[in-house]
């Protein structure tokens, strides 16, 4: 693959953490506000295209991490670029999912009570923190540094592969409290 960037490492520091904090902030504000509007479907169909989704990322991050190891750089390029694009839609549908549904409370008792907590809690954490990993990884593979690349590849790849393996698994234990 091409060269799609000219490497400046100050530039791309300002926009990735500025990107990163601004996607935060979206979240965070945006989690906090319920839009009473009736769409004319069930909101809750956000969560599940959310779920879809995690699935079909955490499915390319295997496939990206194969291509990687067997050489193959340009399908493992196309093949990640896919799996960031999805999770700009994700980002949207998560968002519209909260604005239009609000918060939905775990209805669950016992041990798959903790159990859900522990899963949602680390995911949470995990997927507040790798967007600015996701895009310096990528930024490195776009300068042709792929050394770098690959260093914080090993890094990224684990924690953006469970946070796409936990959304679904978050969906799936959630889903029978949705009113």
């Amino acid at each position: 693959m091409a060269l799609a960037l000219t490497k400046n490492d100050r530039l791309a520091r300002v926009v990735i953490l500025s990107l990163s904090v601004l996607v935060f902030a979206a979240v965070v504000l945006l989690s906090r506000v319920t839009l009473h509007v009736d769409l004319g479907f069930n909101v809750h169909v956000f969560a599940q295209v959310n779920a879809i989704i995690n699935s079909l990322v955490a499915i390319l991050l295997i496939a990206g991490i194969i291509t990687a190891r067997r050489g193959q750089h340009g399908v493992h390029s196309r093949i990640m670029l896919t799996a960031m694009v999805l999770s700009v839609l994700f980002l949207v549908s998560y968002i519209c999912h909260h604005l239009f549904a609000g918060e939905t409370k775990f209805g669950g008792h016992g041990p798959i009570r903790a159990i859900y907590f522990v899963i949602l809690g680390t995911h949470i954490i995990l997927a507040a923190i790798i967007l600015p990993f996701i895009l310096f990884t990528a930024y490195r593979a776009l300068i042709g540094e792929n050394a770098r690349h690959r260093k914080l590849a090993r890094i990224t790849w684990p924690i953006w592969f469970y946070v796409a393996l936990t959304g679904p698994v978050v969906y799936l234990l959630i889903s029978p409290y949705y009113t």
